[in-house]
């Protein structure tokens, strides 16, 4: 059976600064490098001495997560550029609220993946989902029973629509919240093939933190 850990990266500086994230390289907070050896712990206890394969988005916030949880296993992050989260173009590294006062409201209906938020170099959600399934595809692609992706927010979200066989029209409306430092469990069932999701948005390593 292959299991997957998809770990969301922990706090970073644009949450405690108040900036859009997207694809602002902003480096983890001291209490997210401390969230991150907390997820590492825990997932070294599930997966013990298996063989695992790390994988991460290449920006900080989530490779620093990745590298932390890589060391407790002896092995290197592959850093996918793919796993990113979705990019506000512009507004990335600004106020929330300087993004806030020019979006452009998602519709309730229509092309809500086509849709263009607004910010000059925005990304659609549709690009987002065209990059993120195939990234899982090449991840789910490798004969290794045990593997860790770790990614953004959004992102994540959308890796499990891919994960659960969600078409990507589809995803237009399916949205799981997922929380920083999040840890959320995958599990192929070789029995009858089912892909499950076997625990969503855990957070409860993350207390007292």
């Amino acid at each position: 059976m292959r299991q997957v850990y998809l770990v969301t990266h922990a706090e970073a500086q644009h949450h405690v600064d108040g900036v859009v994230g997207g694809w602002h390289d902003s480096e983890l907070t001291a209490r997210g490098r401390l969230q991150a050896e907390r997820i590492a712990e825990v997932l070294a206890n599930r997966i013990g001495s298996h063989p695992v394969e790390v994988y991460s988005s290449d920006l900080r916030r989530a490779s620093q997560t990745a590298e932390r949880i890589a060391r407790r296993f002896g092995v290197d992050v592959q850093l996918d550029a793919r796993l990113r989260e979705r990019s506000n173009g512009e507004a990335d590294g600004r106020p929330q609220a300087w993004l806030a006062g020019r979006r452009v409201p998602l519709p309730e209906y229509g092309d809500r993946l086509g849709h263009h938020d607004g910010p000059a170099g925005a990304e659609t959600r549709l690009a987002l989902v065209e990059r993120l399934y195939p990234a899982l595809d090449d991840i789910l692609a490798r004969p290794v029973a045990h593997q860790v992706v770790v990614s953004h927010g959004s992102a994540s979200s959308y890796l499990i629509a891919a994960w659960i066989g969600m078409p990507m029209r589809s995803t237009d409306r399916g949205f799981f919240p997922l929380a920083s430092g999040s840890i959320t469990a995958l599990l192929r069932n070789d029995t009858h093939f089912s892909h499950q999701v076997v625990s969503l948005n855990e957070t409860q390593h993350l207390e007292g933190l």
